[in-house]
């Protein structure tokens, strides 16, 4: 089957997944399939479809933003908002949820990453509202897990908490496994952070089982890391560091790459921790600002530049013996 075939046939029959899960699903599943996604792009912008594609395909924002190209993420995500406000477009699969909101979600998480903090929580708030007055549950719950998403990014542990303990009761109540399980690893970790490592570390080994037994790989990448920074502060360094291993095997084996900056950095922090050598933790943090360079991620260059700059200053002064203890943020 062609490349291109391939994207039609995916549009013509009805996802079960919404939005951004819709994206990640799709783009695993053309990863697996062996698929041209250069070629699913140029066939999906252009022709009488297009109109419709820019709100429903996960090459137009979900795609973008979780293959690292978080500018362009935003600019589908926006142009994807201006289309369903427009009402020229009647969606011609049924959708679970309105597609604006998670096209607000996915324009905030992205607005984030180039520097707009406060925009980001503007949009943020949008793409929730606009759920709650649509009376949308399943977009609801999708908005409120990219909600907490945002304050994983921003390092907003008791919004973190507050939002994933709401997504937990939610999705409980309307049986929505998909973001249960994530709201399950974003209390983990934010319980974790607060110095509750022992209880964190529970919720996300639950949460992360509960995903693989669905057979499901959705966000496991990002969920990795933040067991990863768990692990760490929960003195198992040695494990967080395997963590981020298969992470970065999955992103090696889907191309998922919204999360590697940050991974090169923890990788870094770990490394520095159990005294490896220097050549082996000065490279982790280039590849981190490195790659948030290339990405146009403002806000991870400017963390991995800082957490850089901590390590060169502990190791100037001598601070820290064999091993550096840098903060994770």
């Amino acid at each position: 089957m062609s490349a291109q075939s391939h994207c039609v046939i995916r549009l013509i029959v009805p996802a079960p997944a919404c939005g951004t899960a819709r994206s990640v699903a799709l783009f695993h599943r053309d990863r697996e399939a062996g698929s041209n996604d250069a070629d699913c792009q140029a066939d999906l912008l252009t022709g009488a479809g297009a109109e419709r594609l820019r709100i429903m395909d996960k090459s137009l924002f979900g795609f973008s933003y979780w293959s690292g190209d978080f500018d362009s993420a935003r600019q589908n995500a926006v142009r994807g908002v201006q289309t369903w406000r427009s009402g020229r477009v009647r969606l011609q699969a049924e959708e679970v949820d309105a597609p604006a909101v998670p096209c607000l979600c996915i324009r905030a998480l992205s607005e984030w990453h180039l520097g707009e903090n406060a925009t980001c929580q503007t949009t943020m708030a949008e793409a929730i509202s606009l759920a709650k007055s649509l009376n949308d549950k399943h977009a609801l719950a999708v908005a409120i897990w990219h909600a907490a998403v945002l304050g994983y990014l921003q390092r907003r542990t008791a919004e973190v908490d507050r939002l994933a303990s709401a997504l937990i009761e939610f999705s409980t109540r309307q049986n929505f496994a998909l973001w249960l399980t994530g709201g399950a690893v974003l209390r983990g970790w934010a319980r974790t952070v607060s110095g509750d490592t022992d209880e964190g570390l529970r919720w996300i080994e639950d949460g992360l089982a509960d995903l693989r037994a669905s057979g499901v790989t959705l966000f496991l990448q990002l969920y990795l890391g933040l067991k990863a920074e768990a692990l760490h502060l929960a003195d198992r360094t040695p494990e967080a560091l395997e963590a981020i291993r298969e992470a970065e095997a999955l992103i090696e084996r889907f191309g998922a790459r919204s999360v590697c900056a940050e991974l090169h950095r923890l990788r870094g922090v770990f490394l520095s921790a159990i005294g490896t050598e220097e050549t082996e933790i000065e490279a982790s943090f280039c590849a981190a600002i490195r790659t948030a360079k290339e990405q146009k991620s403002v806000s991870l260059k400017k963390r991995a530049e800082a957490t850089y700059a901590e390590y060169r200053r502990q190791k100037a002064s001598g601070s820290g013996g064999r091993g550096f203890r840098l903060p994770l943020w």
